[in-house]
């Protein structure tokens, strides 16, 4: 009886109504959303680590050769059983195709080399923390090669775009680790043409999935392509070590420093494209210590801030026995990350004519917008259960942090309703069937069924 008593209380704080003519106006109190919100935080390699860190997505790379078996030939079973697995957790799915791996041989298709595609044989200096490891460069300049990846890129959009098991996808392809260097061979990697037409062909086939590139590049940059107007987002894989600026002229390649070097259209991109990466191997863990031992590692709040990152790579918090004062801490960054999404008030009119009147402001507290057009839904709520739902029309897109209090009015079509009195509910839903639909930033949220926002109260007569 008392825990009932505790728990009606907790809700009526959490939702304040005021009676304003027909309407019932609620201001609803904020409380930070879950860590694991769909598609933001941190992300593990795949695999089922749900038990020590919260997350919605996980990670994994193929060989490009895994997939192409010839130039219009492919064999998609060895994604589509690391979707699939992903899925199965409720989880969406980040990965890249690579055409070059330290210490990883037989990434290049054969029917390429045997149609004469030049592969380049060396010890990779650059696979820190690692140890120099021996890499195969493919001929970036070669026609083959080119013909193969464009018909690739095309096959991939046709078969994966909007596919509600994927999250984002890093373009890959091009350089060591498909990160879109090839240092420090730098010679090797491809040409200013090439990129572009990687790029060129990743725009034709992607219009709903996000793709991301590795680096901020404007018009000036003698060697690598622009892609400051184009849609894609970028993705820092030194987060917090080589993400800020340092002032020194060796560290402009920097993401950070890049950004301003790429320019104004470089800097803003993270207001209509995604901002993702990975959080350096030497970082990993401990850059969510209050005092981290390695100096070199950089302040995490600020990279987040200065980047708008949406989410990041990571094992560090996804291993055994982390102390739990740098886990309460990494859940207090990482539910930072990307957007957040608080509902301060709503209006809940009266019934007429078998039609409610519903009005909702929704504000980002975040540090990015939402990337996807999820639509959003009510629902009727009555003994704590789940009656109807109805269809809304507001959007999650575009809507920054910082920026006024979007309204969203809807008429509910709520006939059909017996008599009584119910609790009003939103929520977000998420297109993969097992996915958490999006939680808000409101202590009302899963106050009478999980995953739902309870709005208010009305009645039907």
């Amino acid at each position: 009886m008392q825990l009932c008593l505790i728990c009606l209380l907790a809700i009526f704080l959490a939702v304040t109504f005021i009676r304003v003519k027909d309407n019932m106006r609620q201001t609803l109190e904020y409380a930070p959303a879950p860590v694991d919100n769909p598609l933001k935080g941190l992300v593990p390699y795949e695999s089922d680590v749900r038990k020590l860190f919260p997350h919605s997505m996980e990670f994994n790379y193929l060989p490009y050769s895994a997939i192409v078996k010839g130039y219009d030939q492919f064999d998609w079973q060895p994604l589509e059983k690391i979707l699939d697995n992903i899925a199965s957790r409720g989880h969406q799915t980040v990965f890249r195709i690579y055409l070059e791996y330290p210490d990883k041989k037989g990434v290049i298709p054969e029917f390429l080399i045997k149609d004469g595609l030049k592969v380049h044989k060396y010890l990779n200096t650059n696979n820190q923390p690692q140890p120099p490891s021996h890499v195969e460069t493919p001929d970036y300049q070669d026609k083959n090669l080119r013909r193969s990846m464009k018909s690739f890129i095309a096959a991939l959009g046709k078969k994966y775009d909007g596919d509600s098991r994927v999250g984002f996808i890093t373009a890959g392809l091009l350089g060591t680790w498909g990160e879109w260097h090839t240092f420090p061979r730098n010679e090797l990697f491809a040409s200013k043409v090439v990129q572009t037409e990687v790029m060129d062909a990743y725009t034709a086939a992607f219009k709903v999935t996000p793709v991301l590139v590795r680096y901020p590049v404007g018009d000036e940059d003698i060697k690598k392509a622009s892609n400051i107007r184009l849609k894609f987002g970028y993705h820092d894989d030194s987060f917090a070590w080589s993400t800020l600026s340092t002032g020194k002229k060796d560290d402009d390649w920097f993401y950070v420093p890049s950004l301003k070097t790429a320019g104004t259209e470089a800097e803003v991109k993270w207001k209509t494209a995604p901002i993702g990466g990975e959080i350096r191997p030497e970082a990993w863990g401990e850059v969510f210590d209050e005092q981290p031992q390695n100096q070199e590692i950089q302040n995490f709040r600020k990279c987040v801030d200065e980047t708008h990152a949406t989410w990041l790579m990571d094992s560090g918090m996804f291993k055994k026995d982390q102390q739990s004062d740098r886990i309460t801490r990494a859940k207090e960054e990482v539910q930072r990350m990307g957007y957040e999404f608080h509902v301060p008030t709503a209006n809940i009119g009266t019934v007429k004519d078998g039609k409610l009147s519903v009005s909702v402001e929704l504000v980002n507290r975040g540090v990015a917008p939402f990337y996807y057009n999820w639509p959003v839904e009510f629902g009727s709520i009555s003994d704590r259960k789940l009656n109807k739902t109805f269809p809304g029309k507001g959007k999650l897109t575009g809507l920054l942090p910082g920026d006024s209090a979007r309204k969203w009015d809807e008429t509910l079509a709520v006939k059909g309703l017996e008599a009584g009195h119910y609790q009003l509910a939103m929520r977000v839903p998420n297109p993969l069937p097992k996915g958490n639909p999006i939680r808000f930033a409101n202590e009302s949220q899963d106050a009478d069924i999980p995953g739902w926002l309870t709005l208010g109260e009305f009645d039907v007569p």
